[in-house]
């Protein structure tokens, strides 16, 4: 009798899920409890019910892993060391974007946005990528996310676009500066900290990652485009509204808890608007060199969140020395509660790994990923698009790389399935609007500025334009990879 392939692979995969299953009813109470923890921690944080802040549901997860003692004191402690770091340098780069913000410069850009496209909607679509490209790079996606699209919101209102005319502007952004934390490793706090795990610096990982990362972005970027290019307008211009302006939204009662109170929502595009070049050239030069200082400085040992520091004290100086504004409006705009959220949220994450759910991961993908190179970028990759969007990129990318550090990986091949890992987390997780928090933060600002979105008309458009930049970013991480570690020996 002969046996159907496809009946037999089939088979395969059925034994595979019934093993999966057999171990987790082996599994004892604890790590029960454990899972348990998580799964109620990640739908509280996605939920946010009263607009909590998402520091509070981590914290409460975090401390009944300690009490059920799942994670002990030694291990804390190390989580405390790891976490630190990445954390201090992600709020410096929040702190260095409101300097810049309270100085006008994102005005003043997006103004120049609009003039230099010279009355193209095209081109001003173009900018638009180009400028959410630029400021998760030189900032971080969430600070990009928070920054970008009021701005957005106010070009496209002023250019009196209807709905589905600004929705290409809004979406391509918002997928783009999301998507742009993967081509360095400092624009995203997952990204930092699993950096430090498996011990590849900067350098590294940018010589490895911004070609394939940023052959995807450019995909995505392009397929979007394609997708709206009946929607972008051929030509645009800001035209006196005969109409009296709305009034404005009533304020909520609850601010969501990573947005900054007050953003600017009301962009003054006026050309005879006085500019402090003086300010900006020096305060834009600072930023530079603090990035390039990540670089730099950190193959000699010098920790990157030292340079973050100093970079964003500088820019409070300058603006001090020019303007005479303190640091009072930094401290209430500054999200501190990212420390306590990272902190708590590996906790819980490590708690997993200490109950034995982790090894489960392991078992199942060790066999695949240590195979061969493609299938690792492949693998890990989409198992972290799949993980991301059902509970978030943050605590997804943290069990993957705790995942691939337990299989006993030889350095290449840890490196290529941890990249793979940082493109399912920040490519991949762009199907569904809760793979990322930048996303939820987007669709936070779109519904308080009355641009309704669901989850529908989303998945219709990232469902059919993110697998496909995903894919080519993996393949084109195995075949850069490839060649340049071919090019080396």
């Amino acid at each position: 009798m002969r046996v159907n392939p496809n009946q037999s692979g089939l088979r395969k995969w059925m034994l595979q899920f019934l093993m999966v299953m057999r171990r987790i009813r082996m599994l004892d109470m604890t790590a029960v409890f454990t899972l348990l923890i998580f799964l109620l921690t990640v739908l509280f944080v996605m939920w946010r019910p009263h607009g909590i802040n998402e520091a509070i549901p981590t914290t409460v997860g975090a401390v009944f892993i300690s009490l059920l003692g799942v994670v002990p004191f030694t291990d804390i402690t190390r989580i405390l060391g790891i976490v630190n770091g990445a954390s201090i340098t992600i709020l410096s780069t929040i702190v260095m974007s409101i300097v810049l913000q309270s100085i006008g410069f994102f005005r003043w850009v997006a103004f120049n946005l609009v003039d230099r496209a010279r009355g193209s909607g095209v081109l001003l679509y173009w900018y638009v990528n180009l400028l959410c490209f630029l400021m998760t790079m030189f900032f971080n996606n969430d600070g990009s996310i928070l920054i970008t699209t009021p701005i957005i919101i106010q070009i496209t209102t002023l250019l009196h676009l209807k709905r589905e005319q600004k929705m290409p502007y809004l979406l391509s952004g918002a997928l783009v500066a999301t998507a742009a934390s993967a081509p360095i490793g400092v624009s995203n706090l997952a990204n930092l900290i699993a950096l430090k795990i498996v011990g590849l610096d900067l350098n590294t990982y940018a010589a490895m990652m911004f070609v394939p990362s940023m052959i995807g972005i450019a995909v995505i970027a392009l397929l979007l485009y394609l997708y709206f290019r009946k929607e972008i307008p051929n030509k645009i211009s800001i035209a006196p509204d005969p109409t009296p302006p709305p009034p404005p939204p009533r304020k909520p009662k609850h601010h969501h808890p990573v947005q900054p109170p007050d953003p600017p929502h009301q962009l003054e595009l006026q050309a005879g608007e006085p500019v402090d070049w003086w300010m900006f050239r020096i305060c834009i030069t600072i930023v530079i060199f603090v990035r390039a200082g990540f670089f730099l400085f950190s193959g000699v040992g010098i920790p990157i969140e030292w340079i973050a520091i100093v970079g964003a004290v500088l820019l409070i100086a300058v603006r001090w020395y020019r303007k005479k504004i303190g640091a009072l409006d930094i401290i209430k705009k500054t999200p501190w509660h990212i420390l306590v959220f990272a902190f708590t949220m590996y906790v819980i994450v490590y708690g997993l790994r200490n109950s034995g759910l982790v090894m489960i991961i392991v078992e199942h993908l060790l066999s695949p990923v240590a195979s061969n190179h493609l299938s690792a970028s492949l693998v890990m990759g989409a198992f972290l698009t799949l993980l991301s969007n059902v509970c978030n990129n943050l605590p997804s990318v943290m069990i993957g790389t705790l995942a691939l550090t337990q299989m006993g990986l030889d350095t290449h091949t840890l490196q290529i399935a941890y990249l793979a890992n940082i493109i399912g987390s920040d490519v991949g997780a762009l199907i569904t609007p809760m793979g990322t928090l930048a996303t939820l933060i987007w669709m936070f600002i779109l519904k308080k500025n009355g641009i309704a979105l669901s989850w529908g008309e989303y998945l219709k458009i990232t469902s059919f334009v993110i697998p496909i930049g995903l894919i080519i970013s993996l393949l084109s991480l195995h075949g850069w990879t490839e060649w340049l570690f071919f090019r080396i020996k």
